[in-house]
């Protein structure tokens, strides 16, 4: 059974800079953003709904049988939308966990998703995420890969230090793919749209540093697979032979 002390919201607008409309670009039938909703029900954690400021993304997911919420077009970012949609889905405080998945992510595992939520099991743990390690040689340099550097706790678990565009840490040893996706406890989101953006936030173009730099924890779980990110019309023709099979 799903819990109800869960709720997924995956926010999602047209404006992209570098693939304009992504949510609603087709693939193998259905737009990007359904793919992403099934990939979130698959979990059965919780409710899921989509936060968006687009009246077109609006139609397409009640089109597909889930929910919406509509948004202002001026936040700053997606930890910002999808703390006011929470404050309109759940105005009465029942949700305890919130998990922030990125609209552009149709091959999310659903079993990845739920180790993310897994780590707040923990009292001590206010953020949980998701690693991989890297097995590409370019992307050791590649400053679009984001890396989590952590000390492991346990097997499959890193406590996250830092996250860096940059190579690292140095030396030998796994580097470590950072996942984008965020399983908050309440008060953990509060905390951080509170927060104004970070000095080492706005230098690495990171937003997960902003809750480093307050003295949050943030918890990976290390994964075997990274999720395609769709950013590029690229990724978008890899997403339509990935999942049209």
């Amino acid at each position: 059974m799903p819990r109800t002390d869960v709720l997924i919201l995956i926010p999602a607008r047209m404006a992209a800079t570098r693939l304009p409309g992504k949510p609603l670009a087709d693939i193998a039938g259905k737009p990007m953003i359904e793919h992403v909703i099934r990939r979130a029900e698959a979990a059965r954690l919780g409710e899921v709904v989509v936060a968006t400021d687009s009246e077109p993304i609006l139609a397409a997911v009640e089109k597909a049988g889930a929910r919406a919420l509509m948004t202002r077009a001026d936040h700053a970012s997606g930890s910002d939308r999808i703390f006011e949609a929470l404050q309109i889905a759940d105005a009465d405080g029942r949700i305890g966990v919130v998990v922030n998945v990125q609209g552009d992510l149709p091959t999310l595992a659903a079993d990845d998703l739920r180790s993310a939520v897994a780590l707040l099991d923990d009292p001590a743990v206010d953020i949980g995420t998701l690693a991989a390690e890297i097995v590409r040689e370019d992307e050791r340099t590649n400053p679009n890969v984001v890396k989590i550097v952590g000390s492991p706790i346990a097997a499959h678990r890193l406590r996250a230090l830092y996250f860096t565009r940059a190579t690292a840490p140095y030396g030998d040893g796994p580097l470590y793919h950072h996942i984008g996706l965020y399983a908050y406890r309440r008060a953990a989101l509060e905390r951080f749209v509170s927060l104004p953006p970070s000095m080492l936030e706005k230098r690495e173009k990171l937003e997960q540093l902003r809750a480093l730099e307050d003295g949050m924890r943030i918890d990976a779980s290390i994964v075997s697979s990274v999720p395609l990110g769709v950013d590029t019309p690229e990724d978008l023709e890899t997403a339509r032979r990935l999942l049209g099979r």
